[in-house]
């Protein structure tokens, strides 16, 4: 499933509570999207019919919960990134980004490590 930016920005406010009520959620979206309660409301009831939030209407006030894990959503939506654009080429994709982006060298590190890890 592909997500838009706004239903990740909606995950991710839930993932970072490990969910919330309509009140806190709409003070947590607001400063970056300025959307309004009726908004984050409506962006919830249809990520839900989704699949995507999970509802408690058993509580008070309702409780919103992300119904996906943030490392299935990331994997899933990075394997989608990678056959689509470098068509499935990891290489290709490392390389062009550390082309274009410089990297600390705790990063370059983290990536050498990674690499020795996979026996690459």
């Amino acid at each position: 499933m592909k997500l838009s930016d706004r239903e990740w920005t909606v995950l991710n406010a839930l993932w970072d509570s490990g969910g919330a009520g309509l009140g806190e959620l709409v003070k947590r979206l607001r400063p970056e999207t300025g959307w309004s309660r009726n908004t984050v409301l409506t962006y919830l009831t249809r990520m839900e019919a989704k699949g995507l939030v999970r509802i408690d209407s058993q509580a008070v006030p309702h409780l919103y919960r992300a119904a996906l894990d943030r490392d299935a959503c990331r994997a899933q939506e990075g394997r989608s990134f990678l056959n689509s654009v470098y068509r499935g080429s990891a290489g290709d994709l490392i390389a062009a980004f550390l082309k274009q982006e410089r990297i600390s060298p705790q990063e370059l590190e983290r990536l050498r490590k990674l690499l020795d890890e996979m026996e690459v």
